[in-house]
């Protein structure tokens, strides 16, 4: 039986979570990865160096956030042994427009008999502005603070990847038919 390692990307608060929860939900048993969810591990890293909270900073960007995507993706390859359809919830923003970073993955699929669909949940900037506000979480608190000199460093262009599956989540009812599309290729 085919597997899938989906990928679900875009910028924070452009609604992955929604997109990736209602893909789960019409799957045989999915394993649902998110990569929010291993913040509290890299909150003591950052608690360790003596640095303040910034998920925006040099100092992330530097020793945190590919330790991030490293720990998540080899949870989804141990995953892949035991399931057809995983799935990794993270903005994947240099990820996906990395061509060698989704080769090596691909390559890498070929040993689990597993075939990689990257999704992009595309949102509009002010919709996903408001979306932060709301969730009010403090992972967005420096971004909602510095909002001009954070959304100036966000790409919320699609990337341009072959047969990446793009989800319009700015809330029109194209959401539900996006999603159908991608459920028909699992």
């Amino acid at each position: 039986m085919k597997k899938y390692l989906m990928l679900i990307g875009s910028p924070p608060a452009c609604g992955k979570t929604y997109v990736s929860t209602e893909i789960a939900k019409r799957l045989p048993n999915p394993v649902y990865l998110d990569k929010d969810t291993i913040i509290p591990l890299s909150k003591m890293v950052f608690a360790a160096a003596n640095e303040p909270y910034n998920r925006d900073s040099a100092f992330f960007k530097e020793y945190v956030r590919n330790a991030e995507y490293d720990a998540i993706m080899d949870v989804a390859f141990e995953s892949l042994q035991f399931n057809t359809h995983v799935m990794v919830n993270a903005p994947f923003a240099k990820e996906f427009k990395n061509e060698a970073y989704i080769s090596n993955l691909k390559e890498k699929l070929k040993e689990y008999d597993a075939e990689l669909v990257q999704i992009w949940v595309h949102c509009d900037v002010d919709v996903c502005h408001q979306r932060m506000i709301e969730r009010d979480s403090e992972r967005d608190i420096w971004k909602l603070q510095n909002w001009d000199e954070y959304i100036s460093g966000q790409d919320f262009s699609i990337p341009q990847v072959e047969g990446i599956h793009v989800v319009d989540n700015s809330g029109s009812d194209k959401v539900q038919a996006d999603i159908e599309k991608v459920l028909k290729v699992l």
